[in-house]
């Protein structure tokens, strides 16, 4: 089976009948797949770390779980790609195409996404610390309020439901979850009964009208959804849906 480029000419040629194994095999023999046609092409889970893959077409491809670690991506046409959990650690994805692209779970711990093209892909979960030109992208992320105050609700021990005030001075961050946390709260009203009582420590109490801060402390690091912190959801919904 032959990997042809996206002109139609033959960048790999393998006695191998499956796509996937031929790609596989192309990278690990450092094949220059440089603008290789593999639209639609599944390649789950695959070991592809460090491949050339430079304005490669990847519309539409199942990439879902693969390894793509250190590989070089730059300005390939991701459009649509199933990454949900790939291994993107310091993969080169400037200029790339990832509108629509499924990136839940995904890793891109140092990867270079200058110039990519995020409009439309789903982030949730990915880890994108240390991403090159990744601000845009992480501020596209930022659903909760940058300044001032706003509502947030919890979910406590028994159902119990609390609603929560985080004023304007109070610390608040989210990763790429939508599970919030803030530095202090006020305790807006309690749904249920007439205290809440955490999840996590019983020893930290929810009552209306009492301002509630961290024993812990208060992390910095975006990244970490479930470091110190008062933890919330923005909606009811999304409260009571927590286990």
């Amino acid at each position: 089976m032959d990997i042809l480029s996206v002109t139609g000419t033959v960048l790999f040629t393998s006695p191998l009948t499956i796509l996937r194994d031929v790609v596989i095999e192309a990278v690990k023999e450092k094949a220059n797949l440089r603008g290789a046609n593999l639209r639609g092409a599944n390649l789950r889970g695959a070991n592809l770390r460090g491949a050339d893959l430079r304005g490669a077409n990847l519309y539409g491809a199942n990439l879902y779980g693969a390894d793509l670690r250190g590989a070089n991506l730059r300005g390939a046409n991701l459009y649509g790609a199933d990454l949900y959990g790939a291994d993107l650690r310091g993969a080169n994805l400037r200029g790339a195409n990832l509108r629509g692209a499924d990136l839940c779970g995904a890793d891109l711990y140092g990867a270079n996404l200058r110039g990519a093209d995020l409009c439309g892909a789903d982030l949730y979960g990915a880890n994108l610390r240390g991403a090159k030109g990744a601000e845009l992208t992480i501020a596209r992320m930022q659903f909760i309020p940058e300044e001032g105050s706003f509502v947030g609700w919890k979910k406590c021990r028994d159902g119990v439901i609390v609603k929560l005030y985080i004023g304007k001075t109070a610390k608040r961050s989210h990763g790429g979850e939508r599970k919030c946390r803030a530095s202090r709260v006020k305790v807006a009203e309690v749904f249920g009964r007439d205290v809440g009582v955490s999840l996590h420590d019983e020893t930290v109490i929810y009552r209306k009208g009492e301002v509630v801060e961290p024993k812990n402390g208060w992390a910095e690091d975006r990244w970490e959804v479930c470091a110190p912190g008062i933890h919330f959801y923005l909606t009811r919904a999304e409260a009571e849906a927590h286990t």
